[in-house]
């Protein structure tokens, strides 16, 4: 029972969660839309690259299709928020999404069946090995990553113009009109951004986690949890969220006896933070 070596396999699965939930806080930020379809978006990009791009391209080639497919799917579905329910709430805009994601699942159901498809061999095999313990090179892109994101959209954010824009528009947006800000092409531009990055990252785990387009979508439970953890807003705490989710879902690997409690990691984190974001109106009504 090797309890460290199970934790840092976590670790890296949750680096993956982190980056998601680092991404579907930022659409949360700038565009008031929790982005359920955000891994379904960019499994789809990826996976419509190998199924219809002729043999023969370069890796690098296969990979730029896939994000140049995600950003524009992704830019579609901002353009039919931001055009219909522009002034509308924040869940009316993220039912939308759902609706998205259900009709991406089915897609990828039709055209890609329930095999696995490797994607391109971008970063495969361990980075560090120090007796039965690895640390993966995908593992460790996916942390650099979500820090690396992280901390150029909080530059971006506070200090240049275009941060200055992006939050007028997610915190004023009428207002913003009026000042005579691009509110739609500011928000099309966030949506192609983030569903290109998740492309992007889909097409480098997709050779590692040896799965089909449609059991890859279910990566959106754990990222939802992991940006939960950061109520939408913190990106530090959420890239924190995705690696405690990850590491006990490693741990829990240790224990044969309790091991498929694994899946349930990620609904238990989501159910707990959101008793604890309740908490204040309870105690309010009690008092």
């Amino acid at each position: 029972m090797d309890i460290l070596g199970s934790l840092i396999v976590g670790l890296s699965s949750g680096a993956l969660y982190a980056v998601f939930g680092v991404l579907l806080t930022l659409m949360a930020a700038l565009t008031r839309v929790i982005n359920f379809s955000q891994v379904a978006v960019g499994v789809f990009g990826a996976y419509l690259s190998l199924r219809f791009i002729p043999v023969g391209l370069p890796d690098f080639a296969i990979v730029v299709i896939a994000v140049v497919a995600s950003a524009a799917i992704s830019c579609l579905l901002g353009w039919i928020i931001s055009t219909w329910l522009g002034e509308s709430s924040t869940t009316a805009r993220s039912a939308v999404t759902v609706a998205t994601l259900l009709g991406l699942m089915s897609l990828s159901f039709i055209l890609f069946g329930t095999r696995p498809q490797a994607n391109p061999p971008l970063l495969i095999g361990p980075l560090i090995s120090f007796g039965t313990i690895t640390v993966t090179k995908v593992g460790a892109a996916m942390l650099l990553f979500a820090v690396g994101v992280a901390i150029l959209a909080k530059a971006i954010l506070t200090w240049t113009p275009l941060g200055v824009r992006l939050r007028a528009i997610s915190d004023r947006q009428t207002a913003a009109e009026l000042m005579g800000v691009n509110v739609k092409g500011l928000q099309l531009l966030v949506w192609g951004v983030v569903g290109g990055l998740s492309g992007l990252i889909i097409s480098i785990v997709g050779n590692t986690q040896a799965s089909s387009a449609t059991s890859m979508i279910v990566l959106l439970i754990p990222a939802a949890a992991a940006a939960l953890v950061g109520a939408f807003s913190s990106l530090t705490l959420t890239i924190v969220g995705g690696l405690l989710v990850g590491g006990l879902q490693g741990v829990l690997t240790s224990f044969p006896q309790i091991t498929l409690l694994r899946d349930w990691v990620p609904l238990i984190v989501i159910v707990l933070f959101l008793l604890w974001n309740q908490r204040k109106e309870v105690w309010d009504v009690a008092r």
